[in-house]
C-alpha cells in the first residue's frame, strides 16, 4: 500500500506557472512508476504525464506536451509536475497516481492521491 498526498495547487493567471508536488509514503517509492492525471467538473479523469521508477522515461498527453514536465526525487519520495504557460483550460483537479509499471500508471493506476485544485484565470 502506498499513500499519496498532493500539494501546490492554487490560482494563477494565464501564462503563469505552478509546481505540483506529490509526497508518497508507505512503500518503497522507487518501486513505482508515477503519474499525474486531471479532471474537470463533469468530465472523465484524463492522463497528463507519467514517469518511470528511475526517472529515465517520461510520457505526456499531447495537451500538455512542451508545457508540463514531470520529475521525481526518489531520495525525497516525491514526484513533481512543473506546469508552464498555463491556460484557462488547464483548470482542473490534479491527481497523483502510482503503479507498478509505466504502462499501468498511464492507464489504470493502483493508487491515487486526493487531488489538488488548479485554477487558471484568463
Amino acid at each position: 500500500q502506498v499513500q499519496l498526498v498532493e500539494s501546490g495547487g492554487g490560482l494563477v493567471q494565464a501564462g503563469g506557472s505552478l509546481r505540483l508536488s506529490c509526497a508518497a509514503s508507505g512503500r518503497t517509492f522507487s518501486d513505482y512508476a508515477m503519474g499525474w492525471f486531471r479532471r474537470a467538473p463533469g468530465k472523465e479523469r484524463e492522463f497528463a504525464a507519467a514517469i518511470s521508477w528511475s526517472g529515465g522515461s517520461t510520457y505526456y498527453a499531447d495537451s500538455v506536451k512542451g508545457r508540463f514536465t514531470i520529475l521525481r526525487d526518489n531520495a525525497k519520495n516525491t514526484v513533481y509536475q512543473e506546469m508552464n504557460s498555463l491556460k484557462p483550460e488547464d483548470t482542473d483537479v490534479y491527481y497523483c497516481a502510482a503503479g507498478y509499471t509505466i504502462l499501468e500508471v498511464t492507464a489504470t493506476p493502483g493508487y491515487w492521491g486526493q487531488g489538488t485544485q488548479v485554477t487558471v484565470s484568463s
